[in-house]
Order: structure tokens, then sequence, then C-alpha cells
């Protein structure tokens, strides 16, 4: 799975820098499976959103209901994009980590 994570986290950062060139499908689609990516990785570490702190997940799932409304532009998208790679980025050296761990 570690693989399919880099390869997500820079097909997320191909399509934010070339986001003209993407439909409000793909770019609404990308950002869905972004969410549900970070989704399942928190809960294979067992790590859950506090209920004190904003979670950028909420932002994610708002950005991508909004792009089939037109109600957000391609600057917006591409930062959710981005941001999202950070986040599976941070989470997948959190795992790898733990895997680490697990061999000691």
């Amino acid at each position: 799975m570690s693989n399919s994570v880099s390869a997500f986290i820079s097909e997320l950062i191909r399509d934010a820098n070339q986001i003209e060139k993407l439909g409000d499908f793909e770019k609404s689609r990308m950002l869905e499976r972004a969410v549900t990516t970070i989704k399942d990785m928190r809960e294979q570490l067992g790590l859950l959103p506090g209920s004190t702190l904003r979670d950028p997940v909420i932002d994610l799932q708002i950005a991508a209901e909004l792009i089939p409304l037109g109600h957000t532009d391609d600057g917006k998208v591409k930062r959710a994009m981005l941001e999202a790679a950070e986040i599976l980025r941070t989470l997948k050296i959190v795992r790898d980590a733990n895997d680490e761990l697990k061999k000691l």
C-alpha cells in the first residue's frame, strides 16, 4: 500500500499543477479519493481527529462538494489538492515509522 499512497500523492500534486486541464468531475473525484484515503490511513494508525481541533478533511470534503456546483475556483481546488497531498505524506511517514518500530 505504501507504493500506492506514494503514487496517489504524486497524482494529487501533478493534477494540482495542471488544474486548468482537469474537468470538474476529475477535480471533485480526486478530492473525494483523498478524503477516503486520509480517513482509511487515520483508522489504520488509530488516529481520530480531535473534537476540539478543526479537521482539515472536512474542508477537503466541502471543496469536493462545491466543485460541481461551480462555487469554487481553480486556485482553491489546487490548494485543497496540495493540502491533501501534505496530509497523506505526513500520514505515510507516521505509518512507515510505525512499521519500522514493529520490526525492532
